[in-house]
């Protein structure tokens, strides 16, 4: 990359981290693109160099956010029993959402009228759903609608927990009740 290209990257960079910085103080929509360019010390009709509209500085968070969520999950461990490998994955999901609200937000929830990811950044969001539909695989959980309840379960608990007790762990100490009645409904008897 030349000289050129890379600081255009370096800014957009600074002008991501100055949209979640903002999204984390005010709420994703509570925030204008001129506050946005004030702190990153820019006018706001610079951003568009950098971002044709507001929808595309979602989008490119849309998928930082989920950049960080598959770091996540393909760093989990698929060893052990089906417990264990979904407690694991449920524990990290669940930190992964109270940690940053914001991102929560984003990623899980439609806050933000009229914004629908690209299909670059929402290709991030199924390759998530596949690595989970292939963790479910591999524990023998496969029937339909096996996943969708386990999305509902987890961001569920996390939505709770972000709206009732931020700071606490009322949901969180659900979260391995939470996975073993999963496992009982929908793991499937092992041939006889």
């Amino acid at each position: 990359m030349d000289r050129r290209a890379q600081r255009h990257e370096q800014i957009r960079a600074q002008i991501l981290e100055g949209a979640w910085t903002l999204a984390r103080e005010r709420g994703l929509t509570g925030w204008t693109l001129r506050e946005l360019g004030d702190s990153v010390g820019m006018r706001a009709p610079s951003l568009y160099v950098y971002f044709d509209r507001k929808h595309a500085i979602y989008d490119a968070m849309f998928a930082q956010g989920y950049e960080q969520l598959l770091a996540e999950v393909e760093g989990v461990s698929r060893s052990g029993s089906p417990s264990e490998v979904l407690g694991r994955i449920a524990h990290g999901y669940f930190d992964f959402c109270v940690t940053d609200p914001a991102r929560f937000q984003l990623l899980f929830l439609r806050v933000i009228p009229d914004f629908t990811p690209s299909p670059a950044s929402y290709a991030l969001a199924q390759h998530a759903l596949d690595l989970l539909q292939e963790v479910l695989a591999d524990l023998g959980i496969s029937h339909e609608g096996a996943m969708d309840l386990w999305t509902a379960i987890n961001t569920g608990l996390a939505s709770q927990q972000l709206s009732n007790d931020p700071h606490g762990d009322r949901w969180a100490v659900l979260i391995d009740r939470a996975v073993e009645m999963y496992i009982d409904s929908e793991l499937e008897p092992p041939p006889a």
